[in-house]
Parts: C-alpha cells; sequence; structure tokens
C-alpha cells in the first residue's frame, strides 16, 4: 500500500486508494500517484496550486482540479505535502520515473498510452 492509499483512507468522502481514484476518472493509477505528488508539492508554494502543479507535470489544470475534488480539496493536499516532506525521496522516485531529472516526460508518455487507446 502507497502512502497516498494510506492518506486516502483517511480523508471522509475520497475513494479509498489510488486505484479507486484512476479508474474514477479513467487514467492510470501511475498518473495519479505523479498528479498528487506534484498537488502536494505545489500546495505550500506561493500560487495557484493546480496551475503550479500542471506546469510540473505537463497535466492539464481540469485532471488536475478533478483529483483535488476527489481527494477532499486543497485542505486535504496538507496531509499529502506533509508525507512528502517527511519522505522526500518517494517525491523523486513517483515524478521522475526513469530518473533523468525530467518528470514531465514521464508523465506526457503516461497520458500518451491513455488517447492512443484504440
Amino acid at each position: 500500500m502507497s502512502m497516498f492509499d494510506t492518506i486516502l483512507k483517511t480523508i471522509a468522502g475520497s475513494p479509498d486508494d489510488v486505484v479507486n481514484l484512476a479508474d474514477k476518472l479513467g487514467i492510470p493509477p501511475g498518473l495519479v500517484e505523479k498528479a498528487i505528488a506534484a498537488l502536494a508539492q505545489a500546495h505550500p508554494m506561493q500560487g495557484d496550486t493546480v496551475e503550479l502543479a500542471s506546469a510540473k507535470t505537463g497535466l492539464d489544470t481540469g485532471t488536475l482540479s478533478q483529483i483535488v475534488a476527489q481527494i477532499g480539496g486543497e485542505g486535504s493536499l496538507t496531509e499529502f505535502a506533509t508525507a512528502i516532506q517527511n519522505d522526500p525521496g518517494s517525491l523523486a522516485s513517483l515524478l521522475d520515473r526513469d530518473g533523468d531529472g525530467n518528470p514531465v516526460n514521464d508523465v506526457m508518455g503516461m497520458a500518451k498510452g491513455l488517447f492512443n487507446k484504440g
């Protein structure tokens, strides 16, 4: 169980885990994890959380806004941000799967797979 699954189980009204959230949104679970990580990282920063996460991941703001709504709103992002702050290595592995220092290509690769379904 991922740290995000653990947090989702504690938030009333949210899906119980990343897989259920992904199913609800119709996107891959790995993409949901990357989105939550980027949102959590952007949450304490100055500026709009969704726009900052979109710039970091390349995901559109509509999808990110849906994720924020599903996980309990901006207030719930504090729990995710705290979890990532307590384990910063988890953020790097979630956002940059191939370890090249650029998370955008990883997220875009997942998104292409989503939209190229036959």
